[in-house]
């Protein structure tokens, strides 16, 4: 298979969050005539209804090659240059699909057993595929997940500390503001203080952050607000208790602060011979739990650009992953 067209096939299939059964079943469409043809198997692991994550195996599965299948919207189809594929899931993550399935049909060719690919639902959103997955282990002792590092093996991945922030107040007549209670203005004395909150910093994966993402409330221009929201995320980088307790002492009195999310950072593995870096993003990682064995993250293409109408894929890197993913699971095989 050539990874470049492999890659734009995926990239024309949509595959938004909730909707990925159609790559799903291309997926598997591609893996199981290749695996077979060397004693493999192929399983569709149902998670939701029309929502499958797809296992490839051969022999019995020690290193598990793995990402997701779903990206964010919107849809952008492919095209390319010289230098890049380009379009919605370029980078994250249909170019590392096509890179492990290349490598994966190179190490079959070569006689390499007892690995596996694993493709999962839902990253994009709630990592449900992965927590699936989680629950029905199949034996592997390492995880080579896939995301866009720019082909740098990620020795540490920051987590995600995520409230919704709520104000109430008292409406009244904008005139007389007096016979109200503003919520915004509740909810912005609690921003201004949780931003106030002095954030840790590690030595390996560096400072934490703070986002404010998203604020409404309110309801006329000449009416006291007695509603306001704010929805905020930290990047994790430690324990995350005693943010937690800083952000319940700095709302007191003014907003209610509900968790909504947490995913822990994440010191992960690192081999002899890559270059490293370390990575603000969160992953499937967590919500594998262990289950697929120790974790390696690794992929072509720049976080900086997924996400983005720019989306793309740097063709050199794509040829690079398919070398680098075969490195990694014949040196772990032989681990």
């Amino acid at each position: 298979m050539d990874v470049f067209s492999l890659t734009r096939a995926l990239v024309d299939i949509e595959s938004i969050t909730g909707s990925e059964e159609r790559i799903g079943d291309y997926v598997a469409g591609l893996l199981e005539p290749l695996f077979s043809r060397f004693g493999g198997r192929v399983e569709k692991m149902e998670v939701e209804p029309r929502r499958n994550n797809v296992l490839a195996c051969i022999g019995e599965p020690r290193v598990t090659l793995s990402t997701h299948l779903d990206t964010v919207p919107p849809f952008i189809p492919s095209s390319e240059d010289g230098e890049f594929i380009w379009g919605r899931g370029a980078c994250d993550v249909k170019g590392i699909i096509a890179a492990m399935i290349c490598a994966a049909e190179k190490l079959l060719e070569e006689g390499v057993r007892n690995f596996a690919l694993l493709f999962v639902v839902g990253e994009e959103k709630n990592s449900a595929g992965a927590f699936h997955a989680a629950r029905h282990p199949r034996g592997s002792r390492f995880l080579i997940n896939g995301e866009p590092t720019e082909n740098r093996l990620a020795i540490g991945s920051k987590g995600a500390l995520r409230y919704e922030l709520r104000a109430s107040g008292r409406m009244a007549h904008s005139a007389y503001p007096e016979l109200g209670e503003s919520a915004i203005e509740k909810l912005l004395d609690a921003l201004a203080r949780v931003r106030a909150i002095p954030l840790p910093q590690d030595p390996v994966l560096g400072p934490c952050t703070l986002n404010i993402g998203q604020i409404s409330g309110g309801r006329a221009p000449n009416v006291i607000p007695d509603h306001a929201e704010a929805s905020l995320m930290f990047r994790l980088v430690g324990d995350p208790a005693p943010l937690r307790e800083a952000v319940a002492r700095a709302v007191e009195g003014l907003a209610e602060a509900r968790e909504i999310l947490c995913i822990p950072a994440l010191k992960l593995g690192a081999l002899d011979g890559f270059e490293t870096t370390v990575v603000a993003f969160t992953t499937d990682i967590p919500a594998f739990g262990g289950a697929w064995g120790e974790p390696f993250l690794i992929g072509p293409g720049s976080i900086h650009v997924a996400h983005t109408s720019e989306e793309r894929v740097p063709r050199a890197q794509l040829a690079e992953a398919v070398t680098i993913y075969q490195t990694m699971v014949k040196r772990l095989l032989a681990a």
